[in-house]
């Protein structure tokens, strides 16, 4: 019996211009293979995976975007270089200002908005960080202003959440920062970071992830390594002890780990480095699971759809090595077979 070949990743027509920063699929109930992604050239795509065409460009007067968030209810939220939090209405193809990150006194451009993440499935809340060291939680149908705004100790790197009300920030002088946060009818919206630990990897933060349960986080670092840790400061019962493991690296030259995407059914992780490769692994069972052949540039961005049968990978250089010819940034598509996914201790 023969082997069929494994997939091959397909490149989608009309990428991003300049650096992909984020990709993010839409919610399965509208569609199956709708794909967001930003970039440095300040405009916001979508493409179908299926037909393999590009739906929008939509340039969002932000400057540079750094973020992305999809909750649903064809709602689309962007952070810019700016500061500003952005939605597009994918119904109404029309564009409006959430808010704008407060400018740092001294006139420095601290203030982007590096990090979205979306707090509810209807579109209405959305939580943003940035380069200006606070976090927010900001409601739609609130007049441009955060309904709260949370202190961190340090630049906002990366951000995730979980269960629509649990955030985890990975900031500078890594720290990784989770937060709870409660938005209710009856009383004023709070929260508050319930955690703040410093990251068992040794050098800067560059993604950080939930595991989908909620109960640990995937830490990932410019110094080729990435980390599962438990939340056992919050009463979450950890199965297992943490633990980094060495990754993205060709003989002794050591690359930073960009991306960190889950499987949504498998709980398993691809990740993504800056010498182009995507690999995924089994975190809970220690176990690298398959290496996907080499693209042309840095992995920027990952993404699974809404089953995990397909990862979007953003082949896109991210000047890890400074100013420098490099080859022109990409979006693929690559199906994934069970076989690359699935933890190898399941039958």
């Amino acid at each position: 019996m023969s082997h069929q070949p494994p997939p091959e990743a397909q490149s989608l027509p009309d990428p991003p211009t300049d650096g992909i920063t984020s990709l993010s699929y839409l919610p399965s109930k509208e569609s199956l293979s709708l794909l967001a992604s930003t970039s440095w050239d300040g405009a916001l795509r979508v493409h179908d995976t299926s037909a393999m065409s590009r739906v929008l460009s939509q340039t969002m007067d932000a400057g540079p975007l750094l973020s992305l968030a999809t909750p649903g209810n064809g709602a689309i939220f962007v952070g810019g270089l700016d500061g500003s939090v952005q939605k597009f209405d994918m119904g109404t193809s029309s564009t409006s200002l959430i808010g704008v990150h407060t400018a740092d006194p001294g006139g420095e451009p601290k203030n982007a908005c590096s990090c979205l993440a979306s707090l509810d499935k209807t579109g209405n809340v959305v939580a943003s960080a940035g380069w200006h060291s606070q976090f927010h939680v900001w409601d739609v149908r609130t007049a441009n202003r955060p309904v709260i705004t949370v202190e961190l100790p340090g630049k906002a790197f990366s951000m995730d959440s979980v269960n629509d009300n649990r955030v985890v920030v990975g900031t500078s002088s890594r720290r990784n920062c989770i937060i709870d946060v409660r938005m209710s009818e009856e009383n004023d919206p709070f929260a508050e970071i319930v955690l703040d630990r410093e990251s068992s990897l040794k050098y800067q933060t560059r993604s950080v992830r939930f595991f989908p349960d909620g109960k640990a986080l995937a830490v990932a670092s410019i110094e080729g390594r990435v980390a599962v840790e438990f939340l056992e400061e919050l009463g979450v019962k950890a199965e297992k002890k943490k633990y980094a493991f060495k990754c993205h690296r060709v003989g002794d030259t050591v690359y930073p780990v960009n991306s960190i995407a889950f499987h949504p059914r498998y709980g398993t992780f691809a990740t993504g480095g800056c010498e182009g490769t995507v690999v995924t692994w089994d975190g809970l069972h220690k176990k690298k699971l398959a290496s996907l052949p080499q693209f042309a540039s840095s992995i920027a961005a990952l993404a699974f759809n809404h089953d995990g049968s397909e990862l979007a990978i953003a082949s896109s250089y991210t000047f890890e090595e400074g100013e420098r010819d490099h080859p022109r940034d990409e979006i693929f598509v690559r199906e994934m077979l069970d076989s690359e996914c699935k933890p190898k201790s399941s039958k």
